[in-house]
């Protein structure tokens, strides 16, 4: 039981700081009491297994290596949401999508807008992103809460993405099950797309009841657009221009880049007022100028005046260093999952948790609720879809059941629920994408509240499960 006791502590540490810390405890009350949890468990560790330290530290020194690539694209996306700002795509994508949404229809239209999108490139982060963030923008000029129209956002994004040939999860789970990967897409569709219908359903229904009142903002938001950006459906070629890329497979941190890097280029030749105006005057003119106002557009805050006080805050950005919060929980969680690895403390909760398999659906909601549970404690999906596998994968050929329904259960449990984790990965980089709390959007992101318990109602059904024979040394009785 002492395996529990770093979750207690965390547990208990994180409600003392929402409780005192409000909205702005991830600006550095989580990392303490993730760095705290560690300390707990390294203690554990070392007192009843006597463990070496340096194993200990190079353990928890590989888990902060590892998300090294995810820090780098963060960081790029705080660019690219400067970048995108100021030279005018992401204005000129609310802009016309004012023009285009309607109330009724703006919440499943979100909806299925990121799933298409997410499935084509494979990303529910660079969706997020780039469209979300006009999505948002919209929804606040309609009328909409926040926390609805994230929902929705996230409820598509996550859907394409755990259904595209293109995702580096969707890819991860069934390469480390062993199931091909078109044989795992097609059999996560019999629980992924229902869950999908069931969510659409729900934002079409809240579009209809809700009374939005964003009339009179849809036409100052417009006129404020307008005003301060040149609006132009030429500018539509750089996400265009962003999309192929992703779709010959290019690397993700060459796209952001290139992202970035022309953005920044649209931004000085059809938005030089915009870069002056970030600038500043601090001495510099001509070129000098120019070249201080992109370059701040990429690492610091900005603002931008346009008149209207609610488009003004939307039009704001944080550039890089907005996302050094984020960076810093993020260290801060993956030292909790190495000190959790190398102590073998997840090892003896993965054990007391197999205890409970009976059938197939206390199997499969098993492995599911582990990976919701490693999304919580290990903070990456990724390493909650490896675990997850690893844990389970002998478990299920002893059953006898095909590799294909762990991968499947892997994602349902474990691809859909990060983002709804505050300090993991997912949910860290989402909150600060979109500016929105992760407890803010979680009570809407239907698609992801539910595939859990939908994947765990469809494999008590015995629907599309299949056992493979078992070897004659494990069936003879």
């Amino acid at each position: 039981m002492l395996a529990f006791v770093p979750f207690i502590v965390l547990i208990a540490l994180l409600v003392g700081c929402i409780s005192v810390f409000g909205n702005a405890t991830l600006d550095g009350a989580s990392q303490v009491a993730l760095i705290i949890a560690s300390g707990v468990c390294v203690f554990i560790g070392w007192a009843t297994k006597r463990l070496d330290w340096n194993n200990l530290e190079k353990e928890m020194t590989a888990k902060v290596a590892s998300c090294t690539p995810s820090i780098i694209i963060l960081l790029l996306i705080g660019a690219i949401g400067g970048t995108w700002m100021v030279s005018g795509i992401v204005p000129t994508m609310i802009y016309y999508g004012l023009q285009i949404l309607s109330p009724q229809w703006f919440l499943v239209s979100s909806c299925i807008i990121c799933a298409l999108i997410s499935l084509l490139i494979g990303s529910s982060w660079t969706t997020i992103a780039t469209v979300g963030v006009a999505l948002l923008g919209i929804g606040r000029a309609l009328g909409f809460s926040d926390g609805w129209t994230a929902g929705a956002i996230i409820s598509g994004a996550y859907f394409g993405d755990k259904l595209s040939p293109l995702s580096d999860t969707t890819v991860l789970a069934s390469s480390v099950v062993g199931t091909p990967l078109f044989t795992h897409i097609r059999y996560m569709m019999q629980t992924t797309v229902p869950t999908f219908i069931i969510a659409l359903i729900i934002f079409f229904t809240a579009g209809l009841l809700m009374d939005v009142s964003g009339e009179g903002d849809v036409r100052l938001f417009m006129d404020g657009l307008s005003r301060t950006f040149v609006i132009s459906p030429w500018l539509f070629l750089v996400p265009v221009a962003m999309g192929c890329m992703i779709v010959r497979r290019w690397p993700s941190l060459v796209v952001l880049f290139l992202a970035t890097l022309i953005a920044g280029v649209v931004a000085l030749a059809v938005q030089p007022d915009r870069i002056r105006e970030i600038a500043g005057n601090n001495g510099q003119t001509g070129l000098l100028q120019l070249y201080e106002g992109v370059m701040r557009s990429c690492y610091t805050s900005t603002s931008i005046s346009t008149g209207v006080e609610s488009l003004d805050r939307l039009v704001s950005t944080r550039g890089m260093g907005g996302m050094m919060p984020t960076v810093w929980l993020i260290i801060s969680a993956q030292v909790f999952a190495g000190a959790l690895t190398a102590s073998g403390q997840l090892e003896d909760i993965m054990r007391h948790l197999q205890r409970f398999v009976r059938g197939t659906a206390s199997l499969v909601a098993s492995s599911v609720g582990s990976a919701i549970f490693l999304n919580v404690t290990t903070a990456d999906q990724f390493l909650s879809i490896i675990l997850t596998s690893s844990m389970f994968k002998n478990l299920y050929a002893k059953m006898g059941y095909e590799p294909r329904l762990l991968s499947r259960s892997c994602e349902d449990g474990g691809t859909v629920t990060s983002v709804l984790v505050p300090w993991n990965t997912c949910g860290l980089t989402q909150s600060t994408v979109l500016g929105v709390a992760t407890l803010t959007y979680l009570p809407y992101c239907f698609f992801n509240l539910l595939s859990p318990l939908v994947s765990i109602t469809v494999a008590s059904t015995g629907w599309g499960i299949k056992h493979n024979p078992l070897p004659p040394q494990a069936s003879g009785d």
